[in-house]
């Protein structure tokens, strides 16, 4: 068996000792030029399941008026609103088969509630959502999500 000279074991502990200053910024270069091309990505994600989000309450909502118009031969007023699916309303006109159709009206993605208009203005009754800025109208993200999409 032979031994390596004290120098050898020197040189051979100080490689294994850690990384260089110039090995741990290449690795962060790379980490930031890799979180530079996703994390844009994931943002609009987002905002794309935030829309899909409030489409599928929207109709689900729409859903439950139809029934409430079934039972009722008529739409919540625009007084009565959506509050008309989860309580029985008590202002004219008071529904004769009125039945809960919903357990709690959600809030859209954005945290405010959803709006119910009749007469609606794209059709006999509109349900929307404002979107991100939470004002009529909007492009992308701020795009208005309602009933008649």
């Amino acid at each position: 068996m032979t031994h390596a000279s004290p120098t050898v074991q020197v040189l051979r502990r100080g490689l294994h000792k850690g990384f260089t200053l110039i090995e741990l910024m290449v690795v962060l270069v790379i980490i930031g030029v890799l979180a530079a091309l996703i994390v844009p990505n994931v943002l609009e994600r987002a905002d794309d399941a935030r829309a899909t989000a409030a489409k599928t309450d929207v109709n689900n909502l729409m859903g439950a008026l139809k029934l409430y118009r079934l039972d009722n031969q008529r739409y919540p007023t625009a007084e009565q609103g959506l509050q008309a699916l989860i309580a029985k309303p008590t202002t004219n006109p008071i529904p004769p088969n009125w039945k809960p159709y919903v357990e709690k009206l959600p809030n859209d993605p954005w945290g405010r509630p959803y709006q119910y208009l009749n007469p609606g203005i794209k059709s006999e009754i509109d349900v929307m959502s404002f979107g991100a800025d939470g004002q009529s109208g909007g492009e992308g993200k701020n795009a208005d999500v309602g009933s008649w999409q």
